[in-house]
């Protein structure tokens, strides 16, 4: 990208990371789209709250509503691409494994073809390196408040 040109408007998207505790250790919620594996996310409309789009996105592509902020309600943003797209993740527990396929995701989303909940070794794996940093800082959250 040429420095002198103007910079490309920020074009918001919001989800979350969903963590669930099972007999030994924490998986993670992915979730797979026509685009791969990516973590439940949405595009937030103008004026709309970030963590709700990440909810809503969340509760439309995975049925699950209850959810726990135990590590707080900030987020961690990827890295911008070159057309400003970046998304923002929050971290939250869920209680239930139990996730449903919707019949929709909603507006901005695309349904997801797949779930599943990986460790976070596995979640290296199928994630997009552009993910790595949203993994790390997930992770490292889940360590200090285990």
């Amino acid at each position: 990208m040429d420095p002198s040109s103007p910079r490309p408007t920020k074009v918001l998207a919001a989800g979350l990371v969903v963590v669930h505790l099972d007999a030994s250790r924490y998986r993670l919620l992915c979730v797979r789209t026509s685009g791969g594996w990516d973590f439940p996310k949405t595009r937030v409309a103008e004026g709309e709250d970030p963590m709700e789009a990440a909810l809503r996105a969340t509760r439309e592509s995975t049925g699950l509503r209850k959810l726990d902020f135990k590590w707080g309600e900030d987020g961690r943003e990827t890295i911008a691409f070159d057309d400003g797209r970046v998304s923002r993740y929050f971290l939250a527990e869920s209680t239930t494994d139990e996730v449903s396929r919707a019949a929709g995701a909603g507006a901005g989303a695309e349904a997801p073809l797949e779930h599943r909940w990986v460790t976070a070794e596995e979640a290296e794996d199928i994630l997009p390196p552009r993910l790595a940093l949203i993994l790390d800082w997930a992770l490292e959250r889940l360590a200090t408040r285990a």
